[in-house]
Formats: structure tokens, C-alpha cells, sequence
């Protein structure tokens, strides 16, 4: 088995392409290009290196909070 290490690009069977977030003996978390994150166990989970690049991401926008309607004075 290889070993793997942070920010490396891999291929997971059923995601797809990602890169590594985190590995270690019991966790490996995969941020994949369509799939985002997820989380399987290392012992268990099967990846192939690949040498594709990932996607530009376009930085997420904060939600804002939703003004309250000034209520209408009725005449």
C-alpha cells in the first residue's frame, strides 16, 4: 500500500477524482472535484494516483441576513 500524503490528486472508484485532506492510520478525507468532501477509512478505501490538476474552485459567497420589511403605514 502507498503511502499517502496530504495534497496529493487520486482517483476513487465510485467519486472520482480529488485530493487528500487528511490521512492517517484510521481516517483518509478526500476532497473530491464533484463530490466534496468525504471521509472513509483508510484500511478499507482504494485510490490510484493520478497526475490531473484540480479544478480552479471559485470561493464560496457568505449568506446574508435578510432585512426586515419596514411595515407600511396605512393612511
Amino acid at each position: 500500500m502507498k503511502n499517502w500524503t496530504k495534497g496529493d490528486r487520486v482517483v476513487q472508484p465510485t467519486y472520482g477524482a480529488g485530493t487528500l485532506v487528511e490521512v492517517n492510520e484510521h481516517h483518509t478525507v478526500i476532497d473530491f472535484d464533484e463530490h466534496g468532501r468525504r471521509t472513509f477509512a483508510t484500511r478499507l478505501v482504494t485510490l490510484q494516483a493520478t497526475s490531473s490538476p484540480a479544478p480552479a474552485k471559485t470561493p464560496r459567497k457568505r449568506a446574508t441576513k435578510a432585512k426586515p420589511k419596514e411595515k407600511e403605514a396605512k393612511a
